[in-house]
């Protein structure tokens, strides 16, 4: 429990770190908050990827379980759609939110800290391989453009620009590294510093999320807890869920899928979710509200169940 306990009680300090500090920093802190995220993407996932996975023991489930988690996310989505439209009505503008939050999972900054607490650092190069396989393409390609065919704005990525920019990420990147590297090359002095830094990531991802909810609350723009509205309800259901029963569902298919894997299905909505809703002009309080609402349950739920594990 001690290790679960201490992911959630970092990520809360970073969170009200970064509110209090937004206000005292040059520029509301954008320019921390860029030098950080380009840390956290170039530098330091990377590094923990490429060893990580170099030591990954590949099997079928393995694969298959990639296979299984696109099929379970096609089907959420596809429920996300129809109940976005048809049972809840929303405009474009939420229609295209609510399905951006229930496609895209924190598997990153909360899947991988939580995996390495509860499964062990094992299991840790299958989450990886979950965050890099199925939740950055989630991300590049059917969010951005469920956000471009959505939004209101005038912004919009075609299919080549995504392709690039999946093909040209880091992260995919150094787990193709990885999978291709002997074992001579990730040492485990190496690998043990991937794992050290598994957990180093966390407050400073989240203190970034924290310099972004300073900014909106200076606005007038966010409320905590925000409102558990019919939407934001929903999204949870299907996120939280929908999307992980499904997988597990699908895994009695199949032998050998990774628990990692599992448990990365039940991640709650990725703060990457605002990000598209802001970029599109996709609604922005129910993707704000579904990341936070989604991010308290998971930890909550997983302080509670650690002690079972």
């Amino acid at each position: 429990m001690t290790g679960v306990l201490l992911v959630a009680v970092v990520i809360a300090a970073s969170i009200a770190a970064g509110i209090v500090a937004e206000p005292r920093l040059p520029d509301g802190g954008r320019g921390a908050a860029r030098v950080l995220t380009r840390l956290l993407l170039w530098v330091l996932a990377p590094f923990i990827f490429f060893f990580v996975v170099a030591r990954l023991e590949l099997t079928a489930g393995v694969g298959v379980g990639i296979v299984l988690a696109y099929a379970a996310l096609a089907v959420v989505t596809v429920a996300a759609w129809l109940v976005a439209t048809r049972w809840l009505r929303l405009s474009r503008p939420s229609t295209g939110a609510f399905v951006v939050t229930v496609v895209v999972a924190n598997t990153g900054y909360v899947g991988l800290p939580l995996t390495a607490a509860t499964l062990g650092t094992g299991q840790l190069g299958y989450a990886i391989t979950y965050d890099a396989v199925v939740n950055v393409p989630m991300f590049l390609l059917v969010a951005m453009s469920i956000g471009a065919v959505m939004g209101g704005t005038a912004e919009t990525a075609s299919r080549r620009d995504l392709a690039l920019a999946l093909l040209r990420n880091p992260l995919l990147i150094a787990v193709a590294a990885g999978l291709a590297a002997p074992d001579a090359l990730a040492p485990d002095v190496l690998l043990d510093v991937a794992h050290v830094l598994v957990y180093a990531m966390v407050p400073l991802a989240f203190f970034v999320v924290g310099l972004s909810l300073g900014a909106e609350s200076e606005a007038g723009s966010l409320t905590f807890p925000p409102a558990l509205t019919a939407p934001v309800a929903a999204s949870l259901g299907l996120r939280l869920v929908a999307a992980p029963l499904l997988l597990l569902g699908l895994s009695t298919l199949a032998s050998g899928v990774p628990d990692a894997y599992l448990l990365q299905a039940a991640m709650p909505s990725g703060a990457n979710c605002v990000l598209v809703a802001h970029l599109y002009g996709l609604d922005q309080r129910l993707a704000a509200s579904a990341v936070a609402w989604s991010t308290m349950i998971v930890l909550v739920i997983a302080v509670l169940a650690s002690p079972l594990l």
